[in-house]
């Protein structure tokens, strides 16, 4: 007998000596005795119907690909039955995304019946081998925006500035819908204002900076619009010294609204993200934007001309007025403002990371790679055939990541808004440059709470996006997008996260028909 069939029916008897025994069948009942072995040859167990298909074009013919969770089903909800036991037990692979996508009775059913031999593969956290990309998923996305401070750059030295100078910045005027403030929160948690419209501006409305300065504020917004907050600069060398003008600018910020589309801003850089100063130059006489990016947060910063430069504040930075003494001058607790936050570190905090990460295809060929090794390794003599079949499908996700770029590309960049059924989509918006403009909740299996449904209704009335989009598989439990909809007189398109349907039954279908609905309805 050989190896291969010494482990099968060792395998048989395993899982006939199992039983049945109510709902512990999770924690190792298999099949009933005497079931025959489903497959001639090798057999790869896949957690959902996408993984499924990416296996079955690198096995070919060779093994038999089963999927746990079932055609529109919702790997976030799915729960395991007998029948999927038996798979797992006569397993020779087993491929699961992880990284808390599928629910968690799946993962224990698998982990509980496999056996002990055979590779248990988590792709998601094995793709990093092959340059896939992680996105965190966010504590509070609230906290997913710009970080934007103050700063004094330069010497200063032919104008006689020392490290005891100071700079002091004040806010002249601001046009804009609503109240603009900008604040910091001492250590004890009080509010200090520097800046706030409510009353107009003055003298008061000003911060004092000493040189070599960088600090952090809040800046919140009472309603959406876009704001133009004009400042003023001034280095003081000494108390005996006159003050010497460092300059003024105007600052624009797009609040819940387009930022590349501002009226008199076109073609501006856009901040969304990262870290971003108003910065003196003491040297140049200037006030400018230093800013690095969301992916090189500390790195080196590039100077912006604020004349030619659009802060944005998204609607995901939507927020209560914060509860506690000293915050009345924003509002009352239970009123919506839009809030950069003084500082975002820990908001990457949250232990879970985005599992959805076949939305960029590029992650997709990382998935492929990964299981054509595994294959190669249970399986040695049909290497050639896997490497073949591996390097033909690799071929066709290139062709499919070109076209979803070239698609996607047509929609004009001020219309590329996302409003989806829940989180599902960072790596999509990341890879091809669709901003994520919200969504009913982070996770699909938990209910929208009130906050969260006004959000949506805000986001979709100040974007005035022609679109929300709905995942198939979600559509029985997604009334609250559908209802936000129609309230705003919007179309309902749909978009594939976790699931195929009886129209869409392969990845590459899948991403062709997410970027052509997208053109479709957002273009």
């Amino acid at each position: 007998m050989s190896t291969r069939d010494r482990t099968r029916r060792v395998r048989a008897v395993r899982a006939a000596a199992a039983g049945c025994l109510g709902a512990s069948f999770l924690a190792g009942c298999a099949t009933a005795p005497g079931t025959p072995d489903p497959a001639d040859g090798l057999s790869v167990v896949t957690t959902t119907g996408v993984l499924a298909d990416l296996a079955r074009n690198v096995v070919g013919d060779r093994a038999t690909v089963t999927s746990l969770v079932p055609e529109r089903g919702d790997p976030h909800s799915y729960e395991p039955s007998l029948r999927d036991v038996r798979d797992v037990v006569y397993a020779d692979v087993a491929f699961s995304n992880y990284m808390l996508l599928e629910e968690h009775r799946i993962i224990t059913m698998l982990d509980a019946n496999l056996p002990a031999d055979v590779p248990n593969v988590s792709l998601a956290e094995s793709a990093v081998k092959y340059a896939a990309e992680i996105i965190p998923l966010v504590e509070n996305v609230n906290l997913d925006t710009i970080w934007l401070g103050l700063a004094v750059d330069g010497t200063g030295a032919e104008h006689g500035a020392t490290r005891a100078s100071d700079v002091l910045l004040t806010a002249t005027d601001v046009e804009g819908p609503g109240q603009l403030t900008g604040y910091l929160t001492e250590t004890f948690g009080t509010p200090r204002v520097y800046f706030d419209s409510a009353d107009g501006f003055d003298e008061d409305d000003a911060v004092t900076l000493p040189t070599s300065a960088h600090t952090h504020m809040s800046w919140t917004f009472s309603e959406p619009g876009v704001y133009r907050l004009a400042l003023e600069a001034e280095l003081r060398p000494n108390p005996e010294a006159e003050p010497v003008d460092m300059g003024s600018a105007t600052v624009t910020f797009a609040v819940g609204v387009d930022p590349w589309s501002v009226p008199g801003a076109e073609g501006a850089d856009v901040l969304d993200g990262g870290h971003a100063d108003l910065a003196v130059q003491l040297d140049s006489a200037e006030i400018v934007a230093a800013a690095d990016s969301a992916e090189d947060v500390g790195g080196h910063h590039h100077v912006h001309d604020l004349d030619d430069t659009v802060i944005s504040v998204p609607n995901k930075a939507l927020a209560p007025v914060p509860a506690g003494e000293g915050f009345g001058f924003l509002g009352r607790p239970d009123e919506q403002i839009y809030q950069l936050p003084q500082a975002v570190l820990g908001k990457h905090v949250h232990g879970e990371i985005d599992p959805h990460l076949w939305q960029d295809v590029r992650n997709a060929q990382a998935y492929v790679e990964i299981m054509r090794d595994t294959l190669i390794e249970v399986d040695p003599d049909g290497a050639a055939e896997y490497r073949a079949n591996a390097e033909t499908y690799l071929r066709t996700l290139d062709e499919t990541d070109a076209y979803v770029q070239r698609t996607i590309a047509e929609i004009p960049r001020s219309r590329r808004h996302l409003v989806t059924t829940h989180d599902a989509f960072a790596y999509l918006g990341k890879a091809y440059d669709v901003e994520i403009a919200g969504f009913v909740t982070p996770n699909p299996a938990t209910e929208p709470s009130v906050a969260e449904r006004a959000k949506l209704t805000q986001t979709v009335g100040t974007l005035e996006v022609p679109a929300v989009f709905l995942e198939p598989n979600l559509a029985a439990r997604s009334s609250v997008l559908t209802e936000v909809a129609e309230e705003n007189g919007v179309q309902v398109c749909p978009l594939y996260s976790d699931a195929f349907d009886g129209d869409v039954t392969t990845y590459v279908q899948m991403m062709r028909a997410n970027a052509d609905s997208l053109r479709r309805c957002l273009a």
